[in-house]
Order: structure tokens, then C-alpha cells, then sequence
């Protein structure tokens, strides 16, 4: 049936979770080719999705990079393509990365990434990977992955470069994840292993079929999938529960390349909502949060802004004072205006 049928876009990746994920072939009653609208049921009685066209990105890519219309922006060397948007090309020192504008307000959801990691570089003389990120901030360059340090929110990394030498025995490419509530720095000596909630090796690198990511957040469960052997079929790579992220975020995608380089694509990203039924109990337990965290992990406290320590008096002439450079990447006044208004 799937050799006749052939499908294609999100459909076809539909029925490779549907296949995998819940161990049983279902009968494709329901061809929603046509609009892409409408709920999709994966369990009875339990999940259904929703394609987000807002979180959402896929080929002709009008209007990214271009339009200020457009849902996306990107950032640094990313180039969009007329098969992909290319983040990175196979050339030294350049960093490149791909935003949504719209911030994310869902409280379950999937993301489905289908990129390709390809270049000249042969074993271990190529790097340094990708990453997908859902974070406060966006359009911040950095040291991680194209990113910044210390972000607040959740990343998810594809490595291809091992960096600790003395390592026997992590195989790379590696994918790993880290919750981040702005105190934490990237280990970049180390690759990211101490803060690491968990990975897995994925050899993605110069492949002939499509490569695929997913990313699910349900019930503060953070579940990390991966299609990457041509099988049509998810793998298992990270599971940790107790996951509690913050909604409002943004979702991106970033690269960097140093010394050793590669061609890092993205082809397109696909956001699903997902609908949960939750008891009475569940529903107090899962309300909102306002920082990241990983239940029976501590993470260091954020330093506070200062603009929170000072008396009031003080704080009415840092809003005299912040007006004046209102321009600050930061934007502190805000900051100053909002806890005054709380000390009247």
C-alpha cells in the first residue's frame, strides 16, 4: 500500500508515527490532503492535532527573508532556497539561523523537523551541527549552535563534532537536550554534558533519504523522535517527564560553523497543538509557569535585574535615566516601570 500510494509533505511523516508510535498499521480512512485543516486523532478518545500554520514552515518559503509580512525571519549566512533554507553553507566561521515571529501560547504540542546535514568533510573533519530551539528570546546570535549563552528555554542539539577527546564512548553525530532558566552555560569542552537531560547517537551526516526530528511536549513530558535510518519508522531518544516550560516562547532553528564545516538545511518545520484530556488533578499540576524547570533537577537561581533590587525613589530615576537610551537591547525601563507601578 505504501509503495502504490507514495505519499508525500506531512502526510507521509503522519503515517510513519502513526506506524511506529503506537505499534499497530491504522487504516488511512481519512486523506486530509487536500486543505491540511482538521483535527487528526491519534489515539481514540484521547490526542488530537492540529497543524499550526503560524509555528509552521514548508516549501515555496515565500516571502522568508524578504517580506516583513513574513512569518519567519531569518538571521546571519541563512539563505533560503528553492528546495530548502539552507542555515549554513560548507564554508568556515559562518553561523546562520531561522525564527518564528509568532510567540507560542499552546500548552501541548509537537514540532516535526526535516533537515539535512551533508558536506565535503570526511570522519570527524566536519561540524559543528544544528540546533531547534523553543526560547524567551530570539534573533540573539551566540557561541551555541548560532545561538546564545545562557538562553532561557529549551534546545534541542544535533551534534556532529565531538569536541571532549578523552571520550570513548559517546559515537557522533549526537542529539541531546537541555532546559536552561538563563543561569547555565553550554559546555562546549565537554559537549554539553553536564546539562544534558539525555541523548542518543544519530548518524545523519551525507544520507540519500529525508532525515526527520520530533519533538513532543505533553503533559510536561518532553519526548525526543527521530527518523533517520529510510525505514519510515520513529526511533526513541530522549524521554524525561517533569518538563515544565514556560508558554509564550519561540521557536527557532540555528548553526554554526568553525574550523571545520558543513551544509546545514532545513526543509521545513511543522508545529501541531496538541489536545489532551486531563483529570481535575492534572489540571492543577500542570498550571503555568514563568520559568523553565526539570522536576528533580535544581537548576541555579537567575540573577535578578537590578532594576528589582532598587527602592522606589531609586527605581523613579532609572526610568528618568533608561527613557533616555530607550534603545537598549534590554530595555530595562520596562523592567523599572512595571515593578514601580507593583511598589505604589
Amino acid at each position: 500500500m505504501a509503495a502504490a500510494l507514495q505519499p508525500s509533505g506531512w502526510w507521509q511523516l503522519w503515517r510513519r508515527r502513526l506506524s511506529a508510535r503506537d505499534g499497530s498499521r491504522m487504516l488511512l480512512l481519512l486523506l486530509l490532503l487536500g486543505s491540511g485543516q482538521g483535527p487528526r486523532q491519534v489515539r481514540a478518545g484521547q490526542t488530537f492535532e492540529y497543524l499550526k500554520r503560524e509555528h509552521s514552515l514548508s516549501k515555496p518559503y515565500q516571502g522568508v527573508g524578504t517580506s516583513s509580512s513574513s512569518l519567519w525571519n531569518l538571521m546571519g549566512n541563512a539563505m533560503v532556497m528553492t528546495q530548502y533554507i539552507r542555515l549554513t553553507p560548507d564554508m568556515q566561521s559562518k553561523q546562520g539561523a531561522l525564527w518564528n515571529r509568532v510567540p507560542c501560547f499552546l500548552r501541548d504540542w509537537e514540532l516535526q523537523v526535516h533537515f539535512k546535514i551533508h558536506g565535503q568533510g570526511k570522519k570527524n573533519l566536519h561540524g559543528d551541527g544544528l540546533a531547534i530551539w523553543y526560547t524567551k528570546d530570539r534573533m540573539q546570535p551566540g557561541p551555541v549552535f548560532g545561538n546564545m549563552d545562557k538562553f532561557v528555554g529549551l534546545g534541542v542539539f544535533v551534534d556532529t563534532y565531538p569536541n571532549e577527546e578523552k571520550q570513548q564512548e559517546r559515537v557522533f553525530p549526537y542529539i541531546s537536550a537541555m532546559v536552561n532558566n538563563g543561569s547555565l552555560s553550554y559546555d562546549h569542552e565537554r559537549d554539553g554534558r553536564p546539562t544534558e537531560l539525555g541523548g542518543c547517537t544519530a548518524i545523519v551526516r551525507n544520507l540519500h533519504y529525508d532525515t526527520f526530528l520530533v519533538i513532543r511536549y505533553v503533559k510536561r513530558h518532553l519526548t525526543i523522535m527521530m527518523d533517520i535510518d529510510g525505514k519510515h519508522e520513529w526511533r526513541d531518544c530522549i524521554e524525561v517527564p517533569g518538563v515544565r516550560l514556560p508558554r509564550g516562547y519561540y521557536f527557532g532553528t540555528s548553526s554554526i560553523t568553525g574550523d571545520l564545516s558543513d551544509n546545514h538545511d532545513v526543509i521545513s518545520l511543522k508545529l501541531f497543538e496538541l489536545t489532551v484530556e486531563r483529570t481535575p488533578e492534572e489540571e492543577k499540576l500542570h498550571r503555568d509557569v514563568f520559568l523553565p524547570s526539570v522536576d528533580n533537577m535544581k537548576l541555579p537561581e537567575r540573577p535578578e535585574p537590578k532594576a528589582l533590587l532598587l527602592s522606589p525613589p531609586a527605581i523613579t530615576t532609572s526610568v528618568t535615566v533608561t527613557q533616555e537610551y530607550g534603545r537598549s537591547r534590554h530595555r530595562p525601563e520596562h523592567i523599572a516601570r512595571r515593578v514601580f507601578s507593583r511598589l505604589q
